[in-house]
């Protein structure tokens, strides 16, 4: 006699749950399906185990039977058959046998090579006078948390907004030859997006360069955007729009020549199993209408700044200095890693990726740097011996400790001919009160100032009363002339300084160093002399060059 259960309603119940529960999961995590990803992979055996232990149990409840004994033996038994079908074993076995042997495909110690080289040969650059890591004239002097308190101010202006939107992650970028942060607006909560489901009212423009460069773009809605709902949240619209079965990652907001915000998506594939992930190019999203395009990277357009994510790149200079000799490189023999940070520069209108390199076990100190393209991924390595970042940091805050500035996260300059770290000085409130001037060689050699030509200034001449040998840009220098009214000295306790007013100029204070020239121990008030200096607006001139022409 058959158990009297309905199987064939049981069939559709279960399994249609099944496939519900598995749907919306895919969709509330916006899923990549693909099995050579480990997400899809690690999807896919636990969908097949759930179907297959669905079947087997309705496979055993069919064969169920009840049997009779005499009535004396007691009531009807249960007799299952339990002889395990062989395509249940293989469905569930099969899926689970892929994902671990991509596992152990993937491991370093069956393919460290491929991950020693999968950032490429990187090309090996002395730094000299006529290398330039990024234009002097775009230094980024507003960082990422000083332009999202920059941005906050500017929605502050605008009461109404506050409580509907908020801001998201600032993105540096180059917008037609300009370097900026742009800030998009989100929606604050679901009641927010449900009463404004065309989209939050703009983004906020910060000059990376200019603090007091602010601007809020109403013109252009943001439909999609992160942490949104449904599909118009950017993940889930991406995914479902055009990545079902592909790697995409990185979300960075990015603005073209005409001011219109996209969202560029990263796509990327896996090199070894489920490891060594490697950009393949991008999928553009306009963030007001949701039209998409998917760009391999040599068909981007020229307004796209970058699509390697960091976190690839920082993996893929780590792995290089830690398999540098294998995987069983004990002695830690030539090793490298990165340092604690890094930063995203521009240079002759390409963005990069900049970091420092460090030994193994001495943190300490520099071997070099390192530049990635964040298009072609194209390295380029700077071998310069010196301060690591942080220590560069913690000089640039020992020349003003009574100040209690913070230095922010220094980037690489090549001034007057001489590898040096810039970087902003902030108060408590996070607001740039001064900058600083690093020596990458000799971190004790420091220039600060309350603008960024003062401070490159007195760097200038801390670094001549060194005795750093470094070559002037002569265009830059302007030239005064004029009788001595006042001069003294003092020994500020690394070198002797000088200081002179001209006669007619009483305002100006002209300071030179003693290294500069020998005639200045001889100078006297009356006699007439020639200076050269880079112009500062405010404050005190700081001198390259000085002649006593009296002494001819």
């Amino acid at each position: 006699m058959k158990l009297n259960i309905n199987w064939k309603k049981s069939k559709l119940l279960i399994f249609g749950g099944i496939t519900l529960v598995l749907a919306g999961y895919v969709f509330v995590n916006s899923l990549n399906l693909s099995p050579f990803y480990l997400e899809g992979a690690t999807f896919w055996c636990f969908a097949f185990t759930a179907y297959v232990l669905a079947g087997v149990f309705f496979h055993y409840g069919e064969l169920f039977t009840i049997k009779t004994k005499a009535e004396q033996e007691g009531p009807y038994r249960v007799v299952p058959q339990l002889k395990l079908p062989k395509w249940a074993i293989w469905t569930v076995a099969v899926p689970w046998a892929f994902l671990l042997l991509m596992n152990i495909v993937m491991s370093p110690l069956l393919s460290y090579p491929a991950y020693r080289d999968q950032l490429g040969t990187p090309e090996v650059r002395e730094f000299t006078g006529d290398v330039q890591v990024m234009d002097m004239d775009q230094l980024p002097v507003v960082d990422k948390d000083l332009a999202a308190k920059l941005a906050d101010k500017k929605l502050g202006e605008r009461p109404s907004l506050g409580s509907q939107v908020y801001l998201g992650e600032p993105t540096i970028q180059q917008v037609n030859g300009k370097l900026v942060w742009a800030v998009p607006l989100q929606h604050s909560g679901f009641f927010k997006w449900l009463t404004n489901m065309e989209g939050t009212p703009g983004y906020i423009v910060v000059s990376a360069t200019n603090p007091n460069d602010v601007e809020y773009v109403d013109q252009h809605l943001i439909k999609y955007q992160p942490n949104s709902y449904l599909l118009h949240d950017l993940a889930r619209y991406t995914r479902f729009s055009s990545a079902l079965f592909q790697g995409i990652t990185d979300y960075s907001f990015e603005l073209d020549d005409n001011g219109q915000p996209h969202w560029v998506v990263s796509t990327y594939k896996n090199r070894r199993g489920f490891a060594l992930p490697e950009a393949t190019g991008a999928i553009i999203v306009n963030a007001s209408t949701g039209q998409h395009t998917q760009y391999s990277i040599a068909e981007l357009p020229e307004w796209v700044d970058r699509i390697q994510p960091e976190d690839f790149i920082m993996a893929q200079i780590n792995n290089q200095g830690e398999y540098v000799h294998g995987i069983f490189n004990f002695s830690n023999k030539d090793k490298f890693q990165s340092s604690e940070g890094e930063m995203i520069i521009y240079n002759n209108g390409r963005c990069y990726l900049f970091t420092g390199l460090t030994s193994v076990g001495r943190d300490e100190s520099a071997i070099g740097f390192m530049m990635v393209d964040m298009v072609t991924k194209q390295p380029i390595r700077y071998q310069i011996s010196g301060a690591t970042e942080w220590s560069a940091q913690k000089s640039a805050e020992g020349k003003v400790q009574n100040l209690r500035y913070e230095a922010s996260f220094p980037l690489i300059l090549n001034v007057d001919g001489v590898p040096t770290y810039f970087m902003t000085l902030k108060d408590a409130e996070g607001l740039i009160k001064q900058y600083a001037f690093v020596s990458v060689e000799n971190y004790s050699i420091v220039g600060t100032g309350e603008t960024v030509t003062a401070a490159s200034a007195e760097y200038s001449q801390n670094l001549r009363a060194s005795g750093t040998n470094v070559s002037v840009d002569q265009q830059s220098l302007q030239t005064k002339s004029g009788q001595v009214d006042r001069i003294a000295w003092e020994f500020d306790g690394t070198e002797t300084v000088y200081r002179l007013t001209l006669q007619g100029d009483g305002s100006t204070i002209y300071q030179i160093s003693a290294s500069t020239s020998d005639q200045l121990v001889l100078t006297q008030p009356g006699d007439r002399v020639e200076l050269r200096f880079v112009p500062v607006a405010e404050g005190t001139q700081i001198c390259a060059e000085f002649s006593n022409l009296s002494m001819r």
